[in-house]
């Protein structure tokens, strides 16, 4: 049980004070939690001017907490938890000021994941000379080391998208590229089927003999013999042929 794979975090709180007559602090204030070691937690919050605070709890005072708040589970849930309320937009800065005086009494970091969930509160201590210097100085490497970070794996998403948009072009080229063969072979095909249905009508005896064969096919290969047996014979002449016609011979006058 530890705080190993603790990722540094930052933000801006709201500020808030106890007092609302009391003037607000000057500047925004950014916050910086992180893990040194595995069994620290660390909180820092500036205004990068004269307003630097801290806050360190080990992981027996971090047990402590969770128990004070009454979140169950493992470990690591309340790890969990505690990351998302402090990654939350509702973490706030709470200022309590001096009575007698115009400085700030006390601060504390104030975190809830969500309405009605339980409340994280640290109190914070101030810090003066050299221990504020040397908080600005990890809070801006913290800072720096993060967005280094950040551009590291902008920088290779980037690449990655660069790729896959290259991969994803070849593949489209290639797609319409058989998309065009299979295109030109279908036409082919049927330009294929169709010349050999025409070479298989004009091959075929019995579609050449019926076609011969037809009656409108006879009539016109034969048109004069169909005249002839359809032509009707005048009736003067059909008169002339009812009786015979008697010649007298020479044989005939002799005798």
């Amino acid at each position: 049980m530890g705080l190993e794979e603790f990722e540094p975090i930052f933000g801006e709180p709201k500020l808030e004070l106890v007092n609302p007559k009391d003037p607000s602090p000057p500047g925004r204030f950014l916050f910086h939690v992180h893990s040194p070691d595995s069994s620290h937690l660390s909180i820092h919050v500036t205004d990068f001017l004269s307003n630097t605070w801290e806050a360190k709890r080990t992981v027996s005072q971090l047990e402590d907490m969770r128990d004070d708040l009454g979140i169950g589970g493992s470990w690591s849930d309340f790890i969990d938890y505690l990351i998302a309320s402090i990654k939350s937009e509702d973490v706030k800065l709470v200022f309590q000021t001096n009575s007698h005086s115009d400085g700030i009494a006390s601060a504390k970091l104030v975190a809830q994941k969500s309405k009605g969930m339980p409340r994280i509160s640290i109190s914070l201590t101030k810090l003066v000379g050299s221990a504020a210097s040397e908080a600005l100085a990890n809070l801006s490497l913290g800072l720096f080391e993060t967005f280094k970070s950040i551009q590291h794996n902008l920088i290779q998403e980037q690449e990655r998208s660069c790729m896959l948009t290259k991969v994803i072009s070849a593949e489209k080229e290639k797609n319409e590229k058989i998309e065009s063969q299979l295109e030109q072979h279908s036409k082919r095909q049927k330009s294929q089927n169709m010349n050999s249905s025409e070479m298989s009508d004009v091959s075929d005896p019995s579609m050449n003999n019926g076609l011969l064969n037809s009656p409108d096919k006879q009539s016109a290969r034969d048109p004069v013999s169909s005249k002839v047996a359809n032509r009707v014979i005048p009736a003067y002449r059909r008169a002339k042929v009812r009786g015979a016609v008697l010649i007298d011979t020479e044989d005939d006058k002799h005798n």
